[in-house]
């Protein structure tokens, strides 16, 4: 049953991020509480000191604000965002975005704007959006998910942002690493329209993002969002040079343009990996946080399935094709 618009009075419980530093935190909360205040509108704030907390603050932040008729409302990256949106779903909430990430992939496609303030002011003109979601095995992503190179990126980068901090260039250069590096290639089978196809990649991306596939020139992937499919784009594997080529096209917005990958879309799907014996799970990036997940893994898209607060029609603001670490570390994983 699709949810319904909140009451005109309905409180604003807010789940945020306080990864930032304190006095950040503190200037971000009392930016939310002073425009929903002068709104006249009631809100509560639980902060998340430790992204391991995050699932189970989420699911009773989100628990009680289906029991009150209130909006869930996620304030930070991506991780964050998945986290809440996760349970809005499962708990039937209403949700809100107040983006504090890098990139903003999600929040950017919706109009959502980046700064905190205008962002809340658009939480109090804002009605229901039916968006879809991806998910695997269950597992909810609101932008992109990936198996294989991937997930190790993302282990490998954040140590080195533990050794050497945590800088864009930091990231690039990890990332770059990563990718340029020896790794193991994924040997899978995927059912596709109830046919199995086999595969060799380095990586198996899928996206729910339109900004992102057109920011790459994965042209028509960028529309399939739009028609109730997830994208899906595996590069061949391919030498260190060849894999470079790949990463620039991607940093150009040409990728589409390559010999060197597939792509197609789809509605549902299952990968398979045979080819590693004895393993019975696999690691999977859902919005940048790596979990590990029982094979087959089950791929589909899901229409429609988050109720998002949006104030304007959905303007995707242009930006770089390859701009911050989250950009960065996409390209050098994806490819």
């Amino acid at each position: 049953m699709p949810v319904q618009d909140p009451g005109p009075d309905a409180p604003y419980y807010v789940v945020l991020n306080a990864g930032s530093g304190r006095t950040d935190t503190e200037l971000r909360c009392a930016t939310i509480r002073e425009v929903l205040a002068g709104a006249g509108r009631r809100c509560e704030i639980e902060l998340v000191h430790e992204g391991a907390r995050m699932p189970d603050t989420a699911a009773r932040v989100a628990q009680k604000a289906a029991a009150d008729g209130a909006i869930l409302v996620a304030a930070g990256g991506d991780g964050t965002l998945n986290a809440v949106a996760h349970e809005a779903v499962r708990q039937g909430c209403v949700f809100g975005v107040l983006p504090q990430g890098t990139f903003n992939y999600f929040g950017r496609t919706h109009g959502i704007p980046e700064d905190l303030r205008e962002a809340v002011h658009a939480l109090l003109r804002a009605r229901v959006r039916h968006v879809q979601v991806g998910a695997v095995n269950g597992r909810n992503f609101l932008v992109n998910a990936s198996v294989g190179l991937y997930p190790r990126l993302l282990e490998e980068r954040e140590l080195d942002k533990r050794q050497y901090g945590r800088s864009r260039v930091v990231a690039i250069l990890s990332a770059l690493k990563t990718a340029l590096g020896r790794h193991r290639n994924l040997r899978i089978e995927l059912d596709l329209d109830g046919r199995a196809h086999r595969l060799r990649t380095p990586t198996l991306f899928f996206g729910n993002n339109r900004l992102q596939m057109a920011q790459v020139g994965m042209q028509p992937l960028d529309h399939a969002v739009q028609e109730g499919r997830l994208a899906a784009i595996a590069p061949r594997p391919v030498g260190k040079w060849r894999m470079l080529a790949l990463l620039l096209r991607g940093a150009l917005g040409r990728l589409g343009e390559a010999e060197d990958v597939t792509a197609f879309a789809f509605r549902n799907m299952t990968v398979r990996a045979p080819f590693l014996s004895g393993r019975r799970r696999i690691k999977v990036a859902a919005d940048g946080e790596v979990c590990m997940l029982e094979l087959p893994l089950r791929f589909e898209a899901l229409e429609g399935r988050l109720a998002l607060l949006v104030a304007d029609p959905p303007e995707a603001s242009s930006g770089p094709g390859f701009g911050g670490e989250d950009g960065a570390a996409f390209w050098a994983a994806a490819q």
